[in-house]
């Protein structure tokens, strides 16, 4: 019996690793070209490279303004992450615990909102910011990435706040607290889920967002990540080493962003805090 399951968990174990190998298969062939010449990315049809080079890498800290952009990218999500946490708190919680017609229909527009293409306003957006001088400036950038981070981030501090108990409030209001108080000290601490998965939308979509950051920021300069790998890719050619290598260094970071917020996805962070 002990021999038939530790079979049957090898065999589970070697199907979820094929399956996983699979599955990230086009990252694998990307990490493996970016320590390929261009010359053997082209022309070899082998999966592993036949001599590791790292001139890729070594070019993109060289010659191109990788980290500058990386810089850049870096400045953009943060901040554009930071407001979307603090400002959705706020609201999230104003339509949880209160009931009125203006939060009512404010939480009613913030779904079609939600379903707005920002594609439709960017002409008009470009027009009103060039007038106002701010663009090729990261601020507009940041502007635009937590006003779109907001509805999703709200509806979703709103999930999270629902399932704590009301009774944790009553009982910090007995014990003094005012309600700031009570949100920074009780709330806030207990919605650990809700921050993290807010924090997880909010940093993948200012990471990887192009089209904004390809409007608003003409000068290299000043180009967030996905703008500037896009200069690898040329009318005539394509760099296909220095692109895979940046794309390679582009991921790390997400990686260990991952690593650092996976510990707060814990469920039922509430429960068992009020008894009977």
């Amino acid at each position: 019996m002990n021999t038939h399951k530790k079979l049957k968990k090898s065999v589970l174990f070697l199907s979820l690793a094929i399956v996983s190998i699979l599955v990230n298969l086009p990252i694998i062939t990307m990490i493996i070209n970016s320590l390929k010449s261009n010359t053997e990315i082209l022309t070899s049809s082998s999966l592993l490279p036949k001599q590791l080079t790292f001139e890729n890498y070594q070019h993109l800290h060289t010659k191109t303004m990788f980290w500058t952009q990386m810089g850049n990218s870096f400045i953009v999500t943060f901040f554009g992450t930071l407001l979307s946490i603090v400002i959705a708190a706020f609201a999230g919680y104003a339509i949880s615990r209160f009931r009125s017609k203006v939060l009512t229909g404010f939480s009613r527009i913030l779904l079609l909102l939600q379903m707005f293409p920002i594609i439709l306003a960017l002409i008009p957006l470009f027009i009103m910011f060039r007038n106002l001088g701010l663009i090729n400036t990261h601020f507009t950038v940041i502007l635009l990435y937590t006003t779109l981070h907001l509805p999703f981030s709200i509806w979703m501090y709103k999930g999270y706040f629902d399932a704590i108990p009301t009774e944790l409030e009553d009982a910090a209001s007995i014990d003094g607290c005012t309600g700031l108080q009570t949100f920074f000290r009780i709330i806030l601490p207990i919605s650990g889920p809700g921050i993290a998965a807010v924090a997880i939308f909010s940093f993948l979509f200012s990471w990887n967002e192009y089209l904004i950051a390809n409007v608003f920021l003409r000068d290299e300069q000043l180009m967030t990540i996905p703008v500037g790998i896009q200069l690898f890719m040329q009318q005539y050619g394509t760099d296909w080493g220095s692109l895979t290598a940046a794309a390679t260094l582009t991921m790390v970071p997400v990686f260990v962003f991952f690593l650092f917020v996976q510990k707060y996805f814990i469920a039922g962070s509430a429960a068992g805090a009020v008894k009977g």
